[in-house]
């Protein structure tokens, strides 16, 4: 399977979000292939955007700022792990969240990790993803496009009347950011809400 280029990443920070649905996350860890098939998504901007981590620049965000196709991990609530892919060109911010994945591989370990949990609610949501596959901020920075532990394949784009979108979920800033369509979701998963 083939990575996916900088070029997928050093785009508009919407587009890149609707291309990411149906492209194969995938987590190498101790050997095992972990992976899912991305399903939610959602779209962060800089200046123009006060949802965004990058609408003001702070040595957390200042990776937003920098050359597309890195992953960008962060820790919220004090115990989940969330992660984003670099977008647009260096000093233009941008990011995508990857909110939820529908697995493919490694279930046994995906399982594992999130004991208890149904196999439809493993990776439903960016904390859960997150843990299932291991992701840290140890992996904060790694370039997505050369790494052999973190990195997005390449697979069949999602034709466009298949994708959702709806404001994004939990955000903070103006009723602008608010209320912005900019999560988007491919069927046929039922949308997570959180």
């Amino acid at each position: 399977m083939t990575h996916l280029p900088r070029s997928f990443f050093q785009r508009d920070t919407l587009a890149v979000a609707r291309a990411l649905l149906g492209q194969r996350l995938v987590r190498v860890f101790e050997g095992e292939r972990l992976s899912g098939l991305i399903c939610e998504v959602e779209a962060y901007r800089g200046a123009d955007d006060r949802a965004s981590h990058a609408y003001r620049r702070t040595p957390r965000s200042a990776i937003m700022y920098g050359p597309p196709g890195h992953a960008y991990v962060y820790f919220i609530y004090g115990m989940y792990f969330c992660l984003n892919a670099v977008t647009e060109a260096a000093e233009r911010p941008g990011a995508v969240l990857i909110r939820a994945i529908l697995p493919q591989e490694g279930l046994p370990i995906l399982c594992d990790r999130r004991p208890g949990i149904p196999d439809r609610h493993l990776t439903d949501g960016p904390g859960k993803l997150c843990q299932a596959l291991g992701v840290t901020l140890a992996l904060n920075g790694v370039d997505l496009t050369t790494s052999a532990e973190l990195f997005i394949e390449a697979a069949e784009p999602i034709p466009a009347d298949e994708i959702v979108a709806t404001p994004r979920v939990g955000v903070r800033g103006d009723e602008a950011a608010r209320r912005r369509p900019w999560r988007f979701l491919w069927p046929p998963i039922a949308d997570t809400g959180t």
